[in-house]
């Protein structure tokens, strides 16, 4: 029998406020453990939560900017559950009036096909502590002990429609709403600090049903590498449990990427498990139209906006546009070099090009780059004006790369103007043919590629420095 995938994520992102949702301890990551904590976030008796306003701010533009209805009316609830790291043994969460829902965002296949994922909801809750375990993950761990740092962090949970296929679309979706967060500057993001994880769930239908099969869930992922692995591996064990007429048990299970397998840790409850009450220390959250409309009017120009600017006023293919604008930080840097009057395609294929690569090999943030937006206009520039040529081009930005000078500096410190004068590469190009008499023979027996090895030659011995054009013209004149 043929299977189809059914997809949905709960994607976790801690907010990026100094302090914690209910109480005045630090959100810092990697302090000492157990030193950010208070009597109200280890629940202790007699305390009481105050909501960090910050936290309402940031939830309802994260509803705004992910297309959801904000609810003017909500509140927040007990979520009751025993678990070491959960010192109250209740999570203070939302659940029946959450504070945003029915939203959705767009995300392109690889294929070229646009696809719309549904979001159900948005709602604010605290993070519970963490475990930290003596070996890689809880199932290979001798001893666990509980850092309750975590215990309090502000997060907003995004609960999607099951409306992804495939691990590629997870994927795509997950990387559309970081992006979407970092662009409104909500939340850090940073994965391999847990700022940003999804809670996976899948299961199987006979192709073309419209019937659900049972779900598994597959807890905090929180690496895009991983939700891809993961469900490509759960959804290929699912297929083989029911080829071979067993059932899939609803169960919560671990990704262990060591070995590239889930593996069963508990059955998975449903809503009424939790036995969800409404918080009585917290009252109702009431959200005004003027309120919501002062958010929407604060949020920047949103990734999918933004690309579609950059096609239609500079001309860029929806490729490069969507690259440019993945990240809100490469976006500002493509707009500084776009300021100073620079080539916006020859813009787009540095920053993605040379760049990148750099940026890649010393694990750098773009906007850490030894090479400003400003300096990299600036040498695009010499490019356009014909002051240099693009092969020299690269031996100026490695130059910019370990030095704070300009780019029309060191093309002059390092003699590297591009030479221009006709005569002076007409020189070259006699010698040059003079001396290749059997690529000029292929040439002009009809094999027109012969003159790249003649381009080639007049090039190492101009040492990058002569005009290609008038190369090329001058050869093309010079062999009939």
């Amino acid at each position: 029998m043929s299977y189809e995938a059914v997809i949905g994520l709960e994607i976790h992102s801690e907010l990026k406020t100094s302090t914690k949702i209910f109480c005045g301890c630090a959100t810092t990551f990697g302090a000492e453990h157990n030193t950010h904590v208070c009597p109200v976030c280890l629940g202790l008796p007699g305390v009481l939560p105050t909501l960090n306003k910050r936290v309402l701010e940031f939830a309802i533009k994260a509803g705004l900017a992910l297309n959801c209805e904000i609810n003017k009316f909500s509140k927040f609830d007990r979520k009751n559950y025993y678990y070491p790291d959960l010192p109250k043994n209740w999570q203070t969460s939302q659940y029946d009036l959450p504070i945003c829902e029915n939203g959705y965002v767009d995300i392109t296949k690889s294929n070229g096909e646009t696809k719309r994922i549904r979001i159900t909801r948005i709602h604010m809750e605290e993070d519970a502590g963490k475990l930290v375990h003596s070996g890689n993950t809880i199932k290979d761990s001798d001893t666990s002990n509980v850092d309750y740092n975590r215990t309090g962090v502000p997060l907003i949970e995004i609960v999607s429609e099951p409306d992804m296929s495939s691990p590629e679309e997870a994927r795509l979706y997950m990387e559309k709403v970081k992006s979407i967060l970092q662009y409104i500057d909500v939340s850090n993001c940073k994965m391999e600090e847990g700022n940003l994880r999804a809670d996976l769930n899948v299961s199987l239908r006979p192709a073309g049903s419209d019937v659900l099969g049972t779900r598994t869930e597959m807890k905090n992922i929180n690496s895009f590498k991983a939700v891809e692995e993961a469900l490509t591996y759960e959804i290929e064990r699912q297929e083989e449990v029911l080829e071979d007429g067993g059932h899939i048990i609803q169960e919560t299970r671990t990704w262990d990427p060591d070995r590239g397998i889930t593996l069963s840790m508990r059955s998975k409850e449903n809503a009424h498990d939790y036995r969800y009450m409404p918080e009585p220390d917290l009252v109702p959250i009431i959200t005004t139209d003027e309120e919501i409309k002062a958010f929407r009017d604060s949020l920047p120009e949103l990734p999918d906006a933004r690309k579609a600017r950059l096609e239609e006023q500079y001309g860029l293919s929806a490729y490069d546009a969507g690259i440019i604008t993945s990240s809100r930080e490469m976006a500002e840097y493509f707009d500084g070099v776009i300021a100073t009057g620079a080539d916006a395609k020859l813009a787009a294929n540095w920053i993605m090009g040379d760049l990148s690569k750099n940026l890649n090999a010393e694990s750098l943030e773009i906007a850490n780059s030894p090479v400003d937006a400003k300096r990299l206009g600036e040498m695009i520039g010499l490019i356009s004006k014909g002051t240099i040529s693009s092969k020299i081009a690269k031996k100026v930005f490695e130059e910019m790369w370990k030095s704070p000078d300009s780019p029309e500096k060191i093309v002059n410190d390092k003699g590297l103007v591009q030479i221009t004068d006709t005569k002076a590469i007409e020189e070259i190009v006699d010698k040059v043919i003079e001396a290749n008499q059997k690529a000029v023979e292929d040439y002009k027996s009809g094999n027109k590629k012969a003159i790249g090895a003649l381009v080639g030659q007049v090039m190492k011995q101009s040492k990058g420095k002569a005009n290609p054009q008038t190369v090329n013209q001058l050869l093309a004149q010079k062999l009939g």
